[in-house]
């Protein structure tokens, strides 16, 4: 079991292991050492948690001004629990929580690299580029400070930009998204579904979401 930490820009902290979840009482005095803390995500394997237990949890992490942002487990009453507190929670399969880069791939490294498919309710996001190999489902969102590029069909919420980047693009194979933001600009995706079979690029001009083909030279 891990809780991962980290600010508002989705820059990692730290992570703190524990064997049982009642183990979180032991380390609240080095939780208050930690500056500038806001987000907290907690990974965990085999694990039942009730909706009370974890009620007290959210509570003492809120007194530290810590936001209980994210629960991944594989146990269905645990998530459960979160969600009846308003939590967000993926339910995930056990080999998934092994997984860094699908767990807190933002924490590793600038630019990322994702393979495989983001299903509904979770979130990828990236400090530079970040490059999904798969899909992007609908009710799923994918961030980067620069440019998101997804090699499948993207059908969630698309991020770039986030640093204020205006120069960021939004790529993919099948653009057809619930929604794209870029430095700060929304665009809402388009109601029907491309006819084409060309990759396409979202990008920023005269303070709009322009959608063109996608090629080598685009920008």
């Amino acid at each position: 079991m891990k809780l991962i930490l980290k600010n508002t820009a989705n820059e990692f902290i730290k992570s703190i292991s524990f064997k049982k979840f009642d183990q979180y009482k032991n380390f609240v005095e080095e939780l208050n050492t930690v500056e500038n803390l806001s987000v907290a995500n907690l990974i965990t394997s085999n694990e039942k948690i009730n909706s009370s237990d974890l009620s007290n949890f959210k509570l003492t992490l809120e007194k530290l001004n810590i936001k209980f942002s994210h629960i991944y487990s594989n146990n269905r009453e645990t998530v459960l629990s979160g969600k009846s507190l308003k939590i967000s929670s993926t339910l995930t399969k056990s080999k998934d929580l092994k997984n860094e880069l699908f767990l807190y791939p933002s924490y590793q490294k600038k630019d990322i690299v994702h393979k495989g498919t983001i299903r509904s309710g979770d979130r990828i996001s990236s400090n530079g580029d970040l490059c999904v190999i798969g899909d992007v489902n609908p009710g799923a969102i994918v961030s980067a400070n620069n440019n998101v590029y997804v090699w499948g069909k993207l059908l969630g919420i698309a991020f770039a930009g986030e640093n204020g980047n205006k120069n960021a693009s939004i790529a993919s194979l099948y653009l057809n998204p619930l929604q794209l933001r870029i430095c700060g600009i929304v665009a809402i995706g388009p109601k029907e579904k491309p006819k084409h079979q060309y990759p396409e690029v979202a990008i920023l001009e005269e303070q709009k979401i322009i959608i063109k083909p996608y090629f080598s030279n685009s920008k």
